[in-house]
Protein backbone atom coordinates (compact mmCIF):
# COMPACT_ATOMS: atom_id res chain seq x y z
CA UNK A 1 0.00 0.00 0.00
CA UNK A 2 0.85 3.91 -0.31
CA UNK A 3 2.49 3.45 3.65
CA UNK A 4 4.80 0.57 2.46
CA UNK A 5 6.00 2.26 -0.87
CA UNK A 6 6.44 5.93 1.39
CA UNK A 7 8.51 3.75 3.73
CA UNK A 8 10.54 2.08 0.98
CA UNK A 9 10.88 4.87 -0.54
CA UNK A 10 12.10 7.30 2.56
CA UNK A 11 14.81 4.14 3.26
CA UNK A 12 16.31 4.47 -0.22
CA UNK A 13 15.93 8.39 0.08
CA UNK A 14 17.77 7.66 3.23
CA UNK A 15 20.61 5.75 1.93
CA UNK A 16 21.66 7.95 -1.21
CA UNK A 17 21.72 10.67 1.87
CA UNK A 18 23.83 8.69 3.99
CA UNK A 19 25.95 7.79 0.76
CA UNK A 20 26.87 11.30 -0.71
CA UNK A 21 27.53 12.37 2.73
CA UNK A 22 30.19 9.87 3.18
CA UNK A 23 32.05 11.27 -0.54
CA UNK A 24 31.90 14.56 0.51
CA UNK A 25 32.95 13.17 3.84
CA UNK A 26 36.06 11.61 2.58
CA UNK A 27 37.24 15.30 1.48
CA UNK A 28 36.28 17.14 3.53
CA UNK A 29 37.66 15.45 7.05
CA UNK A 30 40.76 15.75 5.72
CA UNK A 31 40.75 19.15 5.02
CA UNK A 32 39.35 19.50 8.36
CA UNK A 33 42.00 17.63 9.99
CA UNK A 34 45.02 18.56 8.62
CA UNK A 35 44.63 22.25 10.08
CA UNK A 36 45.25 20.20 13.38
CA UNK A 37 48.58 18.38 11.97
CA UNK A 38 51.31 20.83 11.45
CA UNK A 39 53.40 18.45 10.06
CA UNK A 40 50.82 17.22 7.33
CA UNK A 41 51.17 18.54 3.79
CA UNK A 42 47.87 17.51 2.13
CA UNK A 43 49.81 17.97 -1.34
CA UNK A 44 52.69 15.60 -0.31
CA UNK A 45 51.20 13.24 2.03
CA UNK A 46 48.70 10.34 1.40
CA UNK A 47 45.80 10.95 3.41
CA UNK A 48 46.50 7.78 5.40
CA UNK A 49 49.30 9.86 6.99
CA UNK A 50 46.52 11.63 9.06
CA UNK A 51 45.36 8.20 10.82
CA UNK A 52 49.41 7.61 11.89
CA UNK A 53 51.13 7.03 15.58
CA UNK A 54 52.04 10.67 14.99
CA UNK A 55 49.20 11.93 13.87
CA UNK A 56 47.09 14.02 17.03
CA UNK A 57 44.37 13.33 15.20
CA UNK A 58 44.75 9.82 14.51
CA UNK A 59 41.53 8.32 16.73
CA UNK A 60 39.40 10.49 14.51
CA UNK A 61 40.72 9.32 11.36
CA UNK A 62 40.80 6.05 12.24
CA UNK A 63 37.05 6.10 13.56
CA UNK A 64 36.08 7.84 9.90
CA UNK A 65 38.08 5.12 7.59
CA UNK A 66 35.81 2.49 9.80
CA UNK A 67 32.66 4.45 8.65
CA UNK A 68 33.77 4.76 5.35
CA UNK A 69 34.43 0.87 5.31
CA UNK A 70 30.98 0.14 6.51
CA UNK A 71 29.24 2.62 3.96
CA UNK A 72 30.71 1.50 1.28
CA UNK A 73 30.04 -2.24 2.26
CA UNK A 74 26.42 -1.61 2.24
CA UNK A 75 26.92 0.32 -1.06
CA UNK A 76 28.40 -2.90 -2.66
CA UNK A 77 25.14 -4.70 -1.52
CA UNK A 78 22.69 -1.97 -3.12
CA UNK A 79 25.05 -1.78 -6.34
CA UNK A 80 24.85 -5.00 -6.82
CA UNK A 81 20.81 -5.67 -6.39
CA UNK A 82 20.27 -2.86 -8.99
CA UNK A 83 22.62 -3.74 -11.59
CA UNK A 84 21.48 -8.01 -11.54
CA UNK A 85 19.01 -7.39 -13.87
CA UNK A 86 20.94 -5.60 -16.43
CA UNK A 87 24.17 -8.34 -15.99
CA UNK A 88 24.71 -10.62 -12.82
CA UNK A 89 28.27 -10.38 -14.60
CA UNK A 90 28.87 -7.21 -14.02
CA UNK A 91 26.70 -6.56 -11.00
CA UNK A 92 29.50 -9.35 -9.19
CA UNK A 93 32.33 -7.54 -10.81
CA UNK A 94 30.88 -4.06 -9.41
CA UNK A 95 30.13 -5.41 -6.20
CA UNK A 96 33.92 -6.95 -5.62
CA UNK A 97 35.34 -3.46 -6.40
CA UNK A 98 33.14 -1.73 -3.98
CA UNK A 99 33.75 -4.16 -1.41
CA UNK A 100 37.15 -4.43 -1.74
CA UNK A 101 38.02 -1.16 -1.37
CA UNK A 102 35.50 -0.64 1.38
CA UNK A 103 37.37 -3.53 2.96
CA UNK A 104 40.53 -2.97 2.04
CA UNK A 105 40.87 1.10 1.93
CA UNK A 106 38.08 1.41 4.71
CA UNK A 107 37.71 -1.51 7.35
CA UNK A 108 41.85 -2.52 7.49
CA UNK A 109 42.92 0.92 7.04
CA UNK A 110 41.62 2.31 9.76
CA UNK A 111 42.11 -0.79 12.28
CA UNK A 112 46.12 -0.67 10.79
CA UNK A 113 47.74 2.16 10.18
CA UNK A 114 50.80 3.63 8.57
CA UNK A 115 53.45 5.39 10.03
CA UNK A 116 54.38 9.13 9.28
CA UNK A 117 57.80 8.08 7.37
CA UNK A 118 57.30 5.24 5.04
CA UNK A 119 60.84 4.03 5.43
CA UNK A 120 59.18 2.79 8.85
CA UNK A 121 57.51 -0.88 7.59
CA UNK A 122 55.74 -2.53 10.70
CA UNK A 123 53.40 -5.22 10.63
CA UNK A 124 50.77 -2.71 11.04
CA UNK A 125 52.05 -0.87 8.18
CA UNK A 126 52.19 -3.84 5.81
CA UNK A 127 48.62 -4.82 6.15
CA UNK A 128 47.16 -1.27 5.73
CA UNK A 129 49.57 -0.84 2.76
CA UNK A 130 48.28 -4.42 1.05
CA UNK A 131 44.44 -3.88 1.92
CA UNK A 132 44.79 0.12 0.52
CA UNK A 133 46.39 -0.86 -2.58
CA UNK A 134 44.52 -3.85 -3.34
CA UNK A 135 40.89 -1.59 -2.81
CA UNK A 136 42.03 1.32 -4.36
CA UNK A 137 43.51 -0.80 -7.67
CA UNK A 138 39.82 -2.59 -8.13
CA UNK A 139 37.35 0.47 -7.64
CA UNK A 140 39.92 2.63 -9.83
CA UNK A 141 37.69 0.58 -12.20
CA UNK A 142 34.34 0.81 -11.02
CA UNK A 143 33.52 3.97 -13.16
CA UNK A 144 34.11 2.09 -15.98
CA UNK A 145 32.04 -0.98 -15.00
CA UNK A 146 29.54 1.33 -14.24
CA UNK A 147 29.67 3.41 -17.63
CA UNK A 148 29.03 -0.55 -19.42
CA UNK A 149 25.81 -0.85 -17.55
CA UNK A 150 24.21 3.06 -17.86
CA UNK A 151 24.84 1.91 -21.62
CA UNK A 152 23.47 -1.03 -21.42
CA UNK A 153 20.80 0.87 -20.41
CA UNK A 154 20.82 3.35 -23.21
CA UNK A 155 21.42 6.14 -20.76
CA UNK A 156 24.29 7.11 -23.22
CA UNK A 157 25.21 10.87 -22.08
CA UNK A 158 26.06 9.40 -17.94
CA UNK A 159 27.50 6.57 -19.38
CA UNK A 160 29.85 8.54 -21.49
CA UNK A 161 30.58 11.15 -18.09
CA UNK A 162 31.30 7.63 -16.05
CA UNK A 163 33.68 6.30 -18.98
CA UNK A 164 35.36 9.84 -18.71
CA UNK A 165 36.01 9.67 -14.82
CA UNK A 166 37.13 6.63 -15.63
CA UNK A 167 39.98 7.97 -17.68
CA UNK A 168 40.62 10.95 -15.21
CA UNK A 169 40.97 8.41 -12.28
CA UNK A 170 43.27 6.38 -14.38
CA UNK A 171 45.24 9.44 -15.37
CA UNK A 172 45.43 10.77 -11.40
CA UNK A 173 46.38 7.16 -10.48
CA UNK A 174 49.54 6.85 -12.77
CA UNK A 175 50.48 10.43 -11.50
CA UNK A 176 50.15 9.11 -7.54
CA UNK A 177 52.20 5.74 -8.77
CA UNK A 178 54.83 8.16 -10.14
CA UNK A 179 54.75 10.33 -7.35
CA UNK A 180 56.75 7.82 -5.43
CA UNK A 181 59.39 7.73 -7.48
CA UNK A 182 62.94 9.31 -7.17
CA UNK A 183 63.33 10.80 -10.88
CA UNK A 184 60.24 13.00 -10.22
CA UNK A 185 60.99 14.41 -6.72
CA UNK A 186 61.65 18.05 -8.07
CA UNK A 187 58.48 18.15 -10.54
CA UNK A 188 54.78 18.68 -10.32
CA UNK A 189 54.40 15.23 -10.39
CA UNK A 190 55.60 14.97 -7.24
CA UNK A 191 52.45 15.67 -5.30
CA UNK A 192 51.27 12.48 -3.89
CA UNK A 193 48.47 13.57 -1.46
CA UNK A 194 47.03 15.74 -4.88
CA UNK A 195 46.63 12.47 -6.80
CA UNK A 196 45.57 10.34 -4.22
CA UNK A 197 42.40 12.45 -3.80
CA UNK A 198 42.10 13.60 -7.82
CA UNK A 199 42.16 9.72 -8.63
CA UNK A 200 39.29 9.00 -5.58
CA UNK A 201 37.29 12.31 -6.68
CA UNK A 202 37.00 10.79 -10.21
CA UNK A 203 36.22 7.05 -9.10
CA UNK A 204 33.58 8.94 -6.84
CA UNK A 205 32.08 10.63 -9.97
CA UNK A 206 29.44 7.58 -10.70
CA UNK A 207 28.79 7.76 -6.42
CA UNK A 208 27.98 11.36 -7.10
CA UNK A 209 25.74 11.28 -10.24
CA UNK A 210 23.58 8.30 -8.83
CA UNK A 211 22.98 9.91 -5.57
CA UNK A 212 22.02 13.60 -7.18
CA UNK A 213 20.12 11.16 -9.71
CA UNK A 214 17.87 9.67 -7.19
CA UNK A 215 17.29 12.68 -4.55
CA UNK A 216 17.10 15.57 -7.28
Amino acid sequence: GYDSLFYNIMAINAFYIFLLATVVGEFLVPFILKFFYKNYDWRKMAMSVLGSPESPVRHIYRLWLLWLGVVLTYTAFVYYEAAKPISPTLASIEFIEILAFAIGAGVLSGLFSVNEQKDSLTLSAKIHGVGAAIGFMLLLFFPLTNSILELKCGNTTVGFVKIGAFLLALTSFIFFVMSDKERFRNTFINNEGLWEQLALFFMYVPFVVDTTMKLW
